[in-house]
């Protein structure tokens, strides 16, 4: 809700005439209703973030903003995104997926990888559900709390490093920004509730900046994204970066991290607002007429 109103103060001030239509039972109707031309996305999580809402779109025929249908639902599906980022060769931390009901059985799965290990939810955002576990005992706890937000987790190792995220406006890279939290996890408490430090341009060498920044851009080029997203990272202290995930409909308010990254490189809030406004469409197919006989 924070993000939709932002968005819709900036768009009224480019002069844009604006209906705010809520996600939710009856979103079909609702979106029919009110005879828009394009849709601004201002969703985040499962359901707006994950293409559901997209599909619908697409059948509607209406033009909107962000990554398409397959892109959004690979990006929310950590443990899917994963497996594409090691297709295309790049390094994102060693993971495996846990059910609801093999959650007991945690301990067995997660054999010989070790701890720490990150614990979260499989398909979510805002890091909610999110734990770091140092010990056996602390495991099956950890993925039975993190199930409860959509039936799966994640387990991945740990990486100690600072947390880099790289913003990205259509296929361009705008800036970057180093997380720095006070607790050992970028949990849902820590990123909203305070104690946080922004560093824009992050505490990285420039040429370490600089590969970081081709390595997101090309973890979103691997899901098929488009029109905009955020790329988080971590860059360890043994100076290997690995990928965590795309968000493809990042955080939207004048103070969210994208729209840090975009002033530092000299778009303020409205005119990042328009840049991705001007990016919205659809996953329209074409069927080419037969060749001439």
């Amino acid at each position: 809700l924070k993000t939709g109103e932002a968005v819709v103060a900036a768009l009224e001030t480019l002069g844009h005439t604006v209906t705010r239509v809520f996600a939710g039972p009856g979103l079909d109707r609702a979106l029919r209703a009110a005879d828009i031309e394009v849709a601004f996305l201002a969703l985040h999580g499962r359901m707006g973030e994950d293409g559901r809402v997209q599909g619908l779109l697409e059948l509607l025929e209406i033009p909107y903003t962000g990554s398409g249908v397959l892109a959004s639902a690979l990006a929310m599906d950590k443990p899917m995104a994963k497996k594409l980022f090691q297709l295309h060769n790049l390094a994102t931390p060693r993971g495996y997926r846990v059910g609801r009901a093999d959650a007991e059985r945690a301990l067995e799965l997660h054999g010989d990888s070790g701890f720490p290990c990150v614990v979260k939810p499989a398909k979510g955002g805002s890091s909610v559900g999110l734990s770091v576990v140092h010990d056996a005992g602390a495991l099956v706890p950890a993925v039975v709390q993190a199930c409860r937000f959509g039936g799966e987790a994640l387990v991945e190792r740990f990486v100690k490093g600072q947390e880099v995220t790289v913003g990205i406006l259509g296929d361009s890279v705008l800036g970057s920004c180093e997380v720095a939290f006070p607790r050992e996890g970028f949990d849902y408490e820590a990123k909203y509730k305070g104690g946080t430090q922004y560093f824009l341009p992050p505490r990285l060498s420039d040429t370490r900046r600089v590969n970081v920044e081709s390595l997101a851009l090309a973890a979103y080029r691997a899901l098929g994204c488009r029109g905009y997203g955020r790329v988080d990272l971590l860059c360890s202290e043994t100076e290997n970066d690995v990928v965590l995930e795309v968000n493809t409909l990042p955080g939207f308010t004048p103070t969210s991290l994208l729209p840090k990254i975009a002033a530092r490189a000299g778009l303020d809030f409205p005119a990042l607002v328009q840049g991705v406004l001007d990016r919205a469409t659809r996953d329209e197919s074409h069927v080419a007429e037969a060749a001439p006989t």
